[in-house]
């Protein structure tokens, strides 16, 4: 006769307890979820000291343009902007040896061309470089990255103004702009944007639709080249409004850049005004200033996307 075995009993279910979440060591910045590294009290006080050192040379750029030359050789110096920044800036504008106004409109007229001709040949470029296959594309890229590596502007100034001479180009905005219309750095920069931003089947796709070579550029490679484009064309217009080299050797007090027009005002006496030049440069500097508030979350959306890609 079998006996029937009674159920044993269960166990109650044990609760499994997380694990603990692993110590952060001292001195080490703590990681978030998304694997992008916290700030610390002592980063942040590093980007506090970085930003302060940064902003320093045109805070103390203002306190002198709006003080006197005899302030700014006072010891210890002032640290506190005077009242006299509207009264100094009407005086460069009317400056006897330096005329500010027609400077700034010199370097609108040449910065303004140069960055639309080195964008807009940029993108070409670098579309023709990155998406079409023809011969002679690898030696002429070539040719493009050693013009880079080549100071063309100081080597080849002497062969330059002559050719300024014998075109009878002295003196004129088009012996400024002729020289900086195309740019290596333009198009090695859109061709490795473009080699991650538009994928070939894109364009691929867009030919059986039957669009043009052109118009693939247009409609699909300039949208997509966008951000590369703001910050070159900052780049651009930064190191054209600042040159000085050149336009000091083509061009005459009568037609000046903006950066010859601060020259003449700080040769214009026989001591060195610090006050009018601070001032002036501080004008100078406004054009740039401007388009970093317009353009500033995009140029840094533009850095930070071609970093990741």
């Amino acid at each position: 006769m079998s006996t029937a075995t009674a159920p044993r009993p269960t166990a109650p279910a044990q609760r499994r307890t997380p694990p603990k979440p692993p110590r952060r060591k001292k001195g080490r910045d703590p990681i978030e979820s998304d694997g992008v590294f916290a700030p610390t009290v002592m980063t942040r006080i590093g980007l506090a000291f970085v930003a302060v050192l940064s902003v320093f040379p045109l805070y103390w750029m203002i306190v002198i343009a709006s003080r006197t030359t005899g302030d700014a050789a006072d010891f210890p110096p002032p640290f506190l902007p005077g009242g006299n920044l509207g009264e100094h800036i009407q005086a460069a504008f009317a400056h006897p040896e330096a005329d500010l106004l027609l400077g700034l409109r010199n370097s609108f007229i040449i910065t303004g061309t140069v960055t639309f001709s080195v964008v807009l040949i940029s993108t070409l470029g670098g579309f023709a470089f990155a998406k079409l296959k023809f011969r002679g594309s690898k030696l002429l890229m070539g040719t493009v990255l050693f013009s880079m590596m080549v100071p063309l502007q100081q080597l080849g100034i002497v062969p330059l103004y002559m050719i300024m001479v014998q075109l009878e180009w002295l003196d004129t905005l088009q012996a400024v702009i002729l020289p900086f219309l195309v740019n290596g750095f333009g198009i090695f920069l859109m061709r490795q944007y473009c080699e991650q931003a538009v994928p070939d089947e894109i364009i691929e796709a867009a030919r059986i639709d039957g669009a043009s070579t052109i118009g693939i550029w247009w409609r699909i490679v300039l949208p997509a080249l966008r951000p590369a484009m703001v910050v070159l064309g900052l780049l651009t217009f930064m190191l054209n409004w600042n040159e000085f080299l050149w336009p000091f050797m083509v061009l005459s007090g009568e037609n000046p850049t903006i950066q010859l027009a601060i020259r003449q005002a700080s040769t214009a006496m026989f001591s060195a005004d610090l006050s009018m030049v601070f001032t002036c440069t501080l004008i100078s500097i406004i054009p740039i200033a401007i388009l970093f508030v317009v353009f500033g979350r995009q140029i840094v959306h533009g850095i930070m996307e071609g970093s990741g890609k």
